[in-house]
């Protein structure tokens, strides 16, 4: 509730206790055991700071924050307070300016972050990495920087694994060691991330930051809830989207120094699972982003169970502090209990730790920041009730306004632009069609020689027929004239013993020198005319 333009937060004893604006982006603390108050006194801040037109973002872990939307219900608890607090005259039940968003898209806007905007060193988180493994993502971030690849999804920061992987003795070169190990590792871990949902947190449309900064009618900030019951269930996801919120904030806002009020408040409720297993560096980037934020006009409030589950460094940073009642069973638990009083500046009026844990419900120890910046001394007060509806809405009704809102067409639906995975798979397949062709190419060229290989075969064939044909052909010639010069040498005998007989029957005295003669001479000639013959029909034959 604002009064005098400041915000109205608790009465004590005997005055009200308010939260001035000008020291809200001092960051604050609520914290206090389970069914003590917290949610309450975090909505009524936030309603008071939508009403001074301060945008604001809430984490609603348990799903009873939906109610801001529609105007709260005078119930008798509700009453009783007012009344025991003086407020009838100034308060009134009233709705205030609600979005919805949800990672899942279920119960608000969808909301999306790319790959690259939430970097390798929350992404090794998410994933619960090594520090070897991290290294090796680091890496691969650089190489999709150098090549100018977008890693927006999961597909691409997946198939920018595969190439490095596959490319790794080039890299390895360039960047570092990258073992086939540690990108098998970061592929499983992905995997296991995707199945538990996490393929719905990367992608676009990107959320746009400043869209949480707008302010409504009437100049009343925004109250944006997100709706965080399933994403708690896996708390190293919830714990990154908070870091990666903080760390977008802080690179994307311009400096402003010192404001009459902040740009936006965030309430990080379970803020213990931000330090979870946080390695030391990761744990320093945070205390470093809550100190500077500050100066860009952001104020962060954690919502926890004890105080002793944030760093020192972060506590030391939170100056607003809201302490509900600490239970203290165990040494331990008291234990923290005087921690967390050593944490007020003390009130003469009462002990700190003993007013702890006599704290009843809505009750708390309150101690803000005055106008020099110096906390005031604690006090025991109670926190006034919200003005908003108390619990969970319907479903249906919080679809009404879901539908209803600007960003509903704006964030729904997603899409997928060009990117590592396209570029890369369009990449591969060239490679693949290559493959192919060469392998074709290989394929025919085998064949050509194969041919060309046969066809010299037949030839060698065909040669070998010719000559064989030739020498059949000169052994038959060969054979005939042998049978011609037997022809010949017969008919000279029959010539000459023809002769003979002539020439004594005939009365003839010619000498047997002659007669042989002339017998040769007509065998010769016979023997020519045979192998003339046998010349030509060879000739003619292989002519033809």
């Amino acid at each position: 509730m604002l009064k005098e333009g400041k915000i109205y937060l608790a009465k004590a004893e005997n005055r009200e206790l308010f939260l001035l604006p000008q020291m809200t982006n001092r960051h604050g603390l609520i914290a206090g055991a389970t069914g003590t108050g917290k949610t309450v006194t975090m909505k009524v801040m936030a309603e008071s700071f939508s009403d001074m037109g301060v945008p604001v973002f809430l984490a609603d872990v348990k799903g009873d924050l939906s109610g801001m939307c529609l105007p709260g219900s005078d119930s008798a608890s509700v009453h009783d307070r007012i009344l025991k607090l003086g407020l009838e005259e100034e308060f009134e039940f009233r709705s205030f300016p609600t979005r919805f968003w949800d990672i899942f898209g279920e119960f608000g806007h969808p909301v999306r972050v790319t790959i690259s905007e939430m970097g390798p060193t929350l992404l090794a988180r998410l994933l619960n990495l090594t520090a070897v493994q991290t290294g090796v993502l680091n890496i691969v971030f650089r190489v999709a920087d150098d090549h100018g690849l977008l890693l927006l999804d999961l597909k691409d920061l997946r198939a920018m694994l595969q190439y490095v992987g596959d490319n790794r003795a080039e890299f390895t070169t360039l960047y570092g060691n990258v073992s086939a190990s540690s990108i098998g590792a970061i592929q499983r871990a992905l995997l296991t991330f995707e199945e538990e949902g996490g393929k719905d947190f990367f992608g676009e449309p990107a959320l746009d930051i400043h869209d949480w900064l707008r302010i409504g009618r009437g100049g009343k900030g925004y109250i944006n809830i997100l709706s965080a019951g399933r994403l708690i269930q896996s708390p190293t996801v919830y714990a990154t989207f908070l870091l990666w919120m903080m760390t977008e904030l802080m690179e994307r806002l311009p400096e402003v120094g010192d404001l009459e009020k902040p740009r936006i408040v965030f309430f990080f409720d379970e803020a213990h699972l931000l330090f979870t297993d946080c390695p030391k560096t990761l744990v320093q980037k945070i205390v470093q982003t809550v100190r500077l934020i500050r100066s860009k006009g952001v104020g962060i409030y954690f919502v926890t169970q004890n105080p002793s589950d944030l760093p020192d460094e972060v506590l030391a940073q939170l100056s607003n502090r809201v302490q509900h009642a600490l239970r203290a069973y165990t040494p331990a638990e008291q234990k923290s209990v005087r921690a967390a009083a050593k944490g007020f500046r003390e009130n003469p009026l009462f002990d700190t730790e003993t007013a702890l844990k006599e704290l009843g419900v809505g009750e708390a120890l309150v101690s803000f920041l005055d106008n020099e910046g110096i906390p005031a001394p604690v006090e025991r007060a109670h926190i006034l009730p919200p003005q908003s509806l108390s619990g969970v809405i319907e479903k249906p009704v919080m679809q009404t306004f879901i539908l209803a809102d600007e960003f509903e067409q704006k964030y729904r639906e997603s899409y997928d632009r060009e990117s590592a995975y396209e570029i890369i798979i369009s990449a591969y397949e060239e490679l693949e069609e290559q493959r192919v062709r060469a392998k074709e190419e290989a394929e025919a060229e085998k064949e050509r020689l194969k041919a060309e290989a046969l066809a010299e075969k037949q030839r060698q064939k065909d040669k070998e027929a010719a000559v064989k044909a030739a020498e059949r052909e000169a052994e038959k010639r060969r054979k005939t004239m042998e049978r011609a010069a037997r022809a010949a040498t017969t008919s000279v005998a029959h010539s000459v013993s023809s002769n003979i007989v002539n020439s004594v029957m005939g009365g003839k005295q010619t000498d047997t020198k002659t007669i042989m003669k002339r017998a040769a001479t007509s065998a010769l000639s016979s023997v020519m005319r045979n192998g003339s013959s046998s010349i030509i029909r060879g000739l003619l034959g292989n002519i033809k």
